[in-house]
């Protein structure tokens, strides 16, 4: 009998704040016909991700805390097992790792675990790099350079942030450390879908020229300096207090935040407000109704450099509306 085909596989990775959230949003919101089912890793003890993803009808899987290429890697392949039961349900699986993620171990999941690697295959590794932060991040980050290295699709996003010549640099920086992946350009990873998805273009070959013992089980290292805090609040957030207190701390401790996240519960709005940054720059805006049944428990994830948990929960408890 032949076997049954393997389920493709897309790796989504890319530094903090590249745009992951927002390509995979697409992903799942476009008229595609096609069904995924999606794993989201992330860096913090409260599960903001989950949350910043538009309700569709695939199923997400939220792993958290820990870095998803070791302390999560056995759930990683029991979620992979567990949809592999239900595979007439969905036509691919999307993997979107925590942007502090080095994607080697993630992609040798799929080679060094014999019933993963029977039932699901490894299509492509997608990278997200911001244009605007990427040559610092490249300075500072091993797993930024790695991430370009080991990618076959790269999405430039944000190149509306930068002038010509710098996106240049930032092109030329990109080729010299992978010249092979296909590389699109975008503003808000506007890009055709089938030029990230289902490709077949992992090439287990290049990888091995890129780091011979990919497929052996080694240790790797992590930045011990990166840390996140995150705090809660069942309280409602007033905005008036909360606006001005964020816009202050990122003026001032902007370089040290790498990302911060967030969905807030405003009092008397029936909306859920989601603020989302990288170092200095804010965005923030109304996503959706709050569900019948969900607490409306405000939460705010920061993820960077020599944060002060204690001040930062004291500066965000002070956003909170008091009871009279």
């Amino acid at each position: 009998m032949a076997s049954s085909p393997t389920i493709p596989v897309t790796v989504l990775t890319g530094y903090l704040g590249a745009g992951k959230t927002t390509l995979l949003n697409r992903i799942l919101s476009e008229n595609h016909g096609r069904r995924y089912a999606v794993i989201v890793n992330e860096f913090g003890e409260i599960g903001i991700d989950n949350d910043l993803i538009v309700d569709a009808d695939e199923e997400v899987f939220e792993m958290n805390n820990g870095c998803i290429c070791c302390t999560v890697r056995g759930d990683l392949i029991r979620i992979i097992e567990g949809l592999m039961k239900r595979r007439g349900t969905f036509d691919a699986i999307v993997i979107e790792t925590t942007g502090l993620a080095d994607p080697a171990p993630v992609a040798q999941t799929f080679f060094v675990d014999d019933d993963v690697r029977a039932r699901a295959s490894l299509d492509a590794i997608v990278t997200v790099v911001d244009a605007r932060h990427i040559l610092l991040r490249l300075e500072d980050s091993h797993e930024a350079e790695e991430q370009i290295a080991f990618a076959d699709v790269i999405l430039l996003n944000k190149t509306d942030l930068v002038d010509a010549g710098d996106l240049a640099q930032v092109r030329h920086r990109i080729r010299s450390i992978n010249g092979q992946a296909t590389l699109h350009e975008t503003q808000n990873c506007v890009v055709p879908l089938e030029a990230v998805l289902e490709r077949g273009a992992f090439d287990l070959d290049r990888i091995l020229d890129i780091e011979p013992d990919f497929l052996s089980e080694d240790d790797h290292e992590h930045d011990d300096a990166i840390t996140s805090v995150s705090l809660r609040s069942e309280a409602p957030i007033r905005p008036e207090l909360f606006m001005p207190w964020l816009r202050t701390l990122t003026a001032a401790q902007g370089q040290d935040i790498l990302r911060l996240k967030g969905v807030l519960a405003f009092p008397g709005e029936e909306q859920r407000y989601v603020v989302q940054g990288v170092h200095m720059l804010l965005d923030g805006n109304y996503q959706r109704e709050w569900k019948p049944e969900e607490p409306r428990t405000s939460r705010l994830v920061f993820i960077g450099r020599n944060l002060d948990p204690a001040a930062l929960q004291a500066g965000f408890d002070d956003c909170a509306a008091r009871a009279a």
